[in-house]
């Protein structure tokens, strides 16, 4: 066996790899885990097969599998298991690879993805999401506005956007995403990444970054907006929403982590789903 710290070197052997799984949810990335590895404490393990370890958000160690579940010998992943708390994150469809004799099985409500339609972003469609109608229509009204994709050359007013809304958080960085959303600008090509940026009276507003997960579903990684331009947010969602190809026919919008204004503001747009991540333990 041998362990190595997550980096930048390891997106040739992993990129490609996570996107053979056809995973919709959000870890099963190589942006995702190289942007968020220190924050995981991300390492790669070379053994008979390559696994991915971390530690959660609440201080549990647990691996990442990297082919399916379905393909792995039954014995030598148990033998794997016995040296974290649980694997993680299992979709719903590996699931039926875990007896219940001999696994535990859980589901946490911070971890789970939040799923929404294409389809229902780009019109906000229902009385239930009368007031993000409201909202961006009241942004379209009020401000002259202009939606672009993030280029090389629009990079700089993301920049700005960021460390605006990092202003307007009041928060500790620390307890921000701000480092892993600078990094995603910084290494933006290098990460296959793609996003939009968004503009209100000629001043940068806002900005998406996000990358294909499988053929139908899409992860916004990060949208980052300046607090004082109203609406701006049900701006970007719905144009971005909006002008993505059509064989999209789902966005991800990633976890909450168990954070009441996370939780709050994914909530409001209504999830068409809520996609679980299961956390598989060996029974002792």
């Amino acid at each position: 066996m041998h362990v190595e710290s997550l980096d930048f070197r390891h997106m040739e052997l992993l990129h490609d790899r996570l996107k053979k799984l056809h995973c919709p949810i959000a870890e099963y990335s190589f942006p995702n885990l190289y942007l968020f590895r220190h924050a995981h404490t991300y390492e790669v393990i070379h053994d008979e097969e390559i696994f991915i370890k971390g530690l959660s958000y609440d201080g549990y160690t647990y691996l990442m599998p990297t082919v399916e579940i379905g393909n792995m010998e039954h014995g030598y992943l148990k033998t794997m298991m016995k040296t974290v708390d649980f694997l993680f994150p299992i979709s719903e469809t590996w699931l039926e690879c875990f007896s219940q004799d001999e696994y535990h099985c859980t589901c946490k409500q911070g971890d789970m993805d939040y799923i929404y339609t294409v389809e229902q972003m780009s019109t906000y469609k229902g009385r239930n999401l009368h007031s993000k109608r409201n909202l961006l229509k009241q942004f379209i009204s009020t401000y002259t506005h202009k939606a672009l994709p993030l280029t090389d050359d629009r990079l700089n007013d993301a920049l700005f956007v960021l460390n605006g809304w990092l202003d307007d958080t009041e928060q500790d960085v620390a307890e921000t995403d701000y480092f892993p959303s600078l990094e995603a600008l910084k290494r933006y090509n290098d990460l296959i990444l793609c996003g939009g940026i968004y503009y209100a009276d000629n001043e940068p507003a806002g900005f998406i970054v996000g990358e294909e997960l499988n053929e139908e579903t899409f992860a916004l990684h990060f949208a980052k907006a300046r607090k004082r331009f109203k609406g701006i947010y049900q701006y970007m969602f719905n144009n971005f929403a909006g002008i993505l190809p059509p064989k999209y026919k789902f966005l991800n919008f990633e976890q909450d982590l168990d954070k009441d204004t996370l939780r709050l503001a994914k909530s409001s747009y209504l999830p068409h789903s809520m996609l679980k991540k299961a956390r598989i333990a060996l029974k002792r």
